[in-house]
């Protein structure tokens, strides 16, 4: 039976690392070791969406250990795919009001989650301080440069750039307008704004 340790993962990660597992083979039965609270409640959220039942094989003072099984007929998941267009807005450079640091790793964290879902964006774009993010010098270049690969077309306002200066420092995606921007907006049948 396989045994996988997600103990000490932040958010996403251990419903990413599940994800994983499920998308490395068939996968009927297996332990799971996490931290309670959040991790708990997404992983059995997300195996239950999959089609696994969930149960506690141990409680610990440190965590809590899962047994997943496959449920009879389960494994397509209760999710239904349907070809969308989703376009996700970034208008900042962080997620959240409050303390800036912990915005800055929300939004990496939630650009870094856009790579594992599906369907992936249809688009993502920059505006405001947002274009900040597909700059030299962010710490995000890497996962928009995935994102790129993967199909997802990046965008950056360019009336953003020139009024931060920044147009000639691009690195990620292509300049856009508004039109485009308000185009793709109505063209979506999603729009997310972390």
């Amino acid at each position: 039976m396989e045994y996988i340790d997600l103990k000490g993962m932040s958010c996403p990660q251990p419903v990413l690392e599940t994800k994983r597992l499920l998308q490395s083979g068939k996968v009927e039965e297996f332990k799971i070791l996490l931290d309670n609270g959040p991790p708990r409640e997404n992983v059995t959220r997300y195996l239950e969406s999959e089609g696994y039942c969930v149960s506690i094989e141990q409680q610990r003072d440190d965590g809590v250990l899962l047994r997943a099984t496959r449920a009879v007929g389960g494994g397509q998941g209760l999710s239904v795919q349907t070809e969308r267009k989703v376009l996700v807005l970034v208008d900042g450079a962080t997620v959240g009001r409050g303390d800036e640091v912990l915005g800055a790793v929300l939004m990496k964290s939630f650009l870094h989650t856009l790579k594992e879902i599906e369907p992936r964006p249809w688009k993502l774009v920059f505006l405001n301080a947002g274009v900040k993010l597909a700059t030299e010098g962010s710490d995000v270049l890497g996962v928009l440069g995935d994102l790129e690969h993967l199909g997802v077309e990046v965008l950056s306002c360019g009336t953003c750039l020139d009024f931060f200066r920044l147009k000639e420092k691009l690195v990620a995606g292509k300049v856009t307008n508004m039109y485009e921007i308000v185009s793709s907006l109505v063209a979506a049948t999603n729009v997310i704004r972390p």
